[in-house]
C-alpha cells in the first residue's frame, strides 16, 4: 500500500456541538460522494457551519438544488434556471468541500486551452498527486459549458437519475471565476478523483457544475493541501442505512461528465 503524507481527521458532526475550525493547507468535507450518488441529499450542515472551515469551495444543497460555489468567504447557489442567488445561511448542504485558500502557486494559462489542458498544465506545476490541490483560476472564456441539478423529491432517485434530464447552460465570450480540487486516486467513494469544478461568472448570475470549456486568457492559483478533514452525519436511519461498500467509480463518471 503506497505510504502517503496525507491525514485524515474523520470527525462526527454532532447538532447539539459547537464548531471546531481548521488551520491552513486543510480540505474540509462534509459527507461522502458515495452517499451522494446513492441518493443521500438531505443537507447535513448548514452553509453557516461551513464558513468556519474554508472560504472557497464547491458542492450542492439540501435535496440537490443546485450548484455551490464558495469565493471569498460567500456562498452561492446555481439553480436549474442558471441563474445564481445567494442563499441564506441556514440552508444546508448534503455534501460540500471547503478550505481557507491561501495560493502556493499562480500560473499564466494560454489562449485556446481546453479541460484536458488545464489538467495537464496544472499536473506539471504541482506534480504530487497524492495530495490535494484547491483550484481558483480567473479569466476570460470564449466558451463556457456548465449543468445545475434541480431539486428532488422523495423518494429521491440515485444521482444517475436525477442527472438524466439536467439542464445545460452554454456561454460565449465570458469572464469568470473556476473553483474546485483535485483530488488524489485514493479518496475513490469520499471525493471525486481528479478535477472536479464549477463555474460563476464575473457579474455572479451565471455558473454551474462544469463540463467543458475554452480559455482565452487567465491566471490559475494553486493551494497545496495535504489534510482533509471529514466530517459524517450521524443520522443512523439514512447514513447509516446506505450501503457504501459498493464500488460506485461508473457511476460517478457518468454524472461528472
Amino acid at each position: 500500500m503506497k505510504r502517503c503524507f496525507l491525514y485524515i481527521a474523520i470527525s462526527v458532526y454532532l447538532l447539539c456541538l459547537g464548531c471546531s475550525t481548521t488551520g491552513r493547507n486543510t480540505i474540509t468535507q462534509t459527507s461522502t460522494i458515495d452517499a451522494l450518488l446513492a441518493g443521500l441529499y438531505d443537507g447535513n450542515m448548514t452553509c453557516r457551519k461551513l464558513l468556519k472551515y474554508g472560504d472557497l469551495g464547491i458542492g450542492t444543497f439540501d435535496r440537490l438544488e443546485g450548484e455551490m460555489i464558495v469565493i471569498n468567504g460567500t456562498v452561492y447557489q446555481v439553480k436549474a434556471d442558471g441563474k445564481v442567488y445567494t442563499p441564506a445561511m441556514d440552508i444546508s448542504t448534503p455534501f460540500a468541500s471547503v478550505c481557507k485558500f491561501s495560493a502556493d502557486k499562480t500560473i499564466a494559462l494560454k489562449k485556446g486551452m481546453d479541460f484536458k489542458a488545464l489538467e495537464e498544465l496544472i499536473n506539471k506545476s504541482a506534480p504530487n498527486q497524492n495530495i490535494f490541490c484547491a483550484i481558483r483560476i480567473v479569466g476570460n472564456f470564449a466558451q463556457m459549458k456548465t449543468r445545475s441539478v434541480p431539486a428532488q423529491k422523495m423518494p429521491y432517485p440515485p444521482l444517475t437519475e436525477a442527472t438524466k434530464n439536467q439542464p445545460e447552460f452554454h456561454m460565449e465570450n465570458v469572464s469568470g471565476t473556476i473553483v474546485g480540487f483535485r483530488c488524489p486516486p485514493y479518496v475513490k467513494g469520499i471525493n471525486v478523483p481528479g478535477y472536479h469544478l464549477h463555474f460563476i461568472t464575473s457579474d455572479y448570475t451565471r455558473g454551474g457544475h462544469i463540463l467543458s470549456f475554452e480559455i482565452t486568457d487567465g491566471k490559475c492559483d494553486i493551494d497545496l493541501c495535504n489534510q482533509l478533514f471529514l466530517i459524517l452525519p450521524m443520522d443512523k436511519e439514512v447514513f447509516g442505512g446506505i450501503d457504501l461498500s459498493k464500488d460506485r467509480s461508473k457511476e460517478l463518471e457518468q454524472v461528472e461528465k
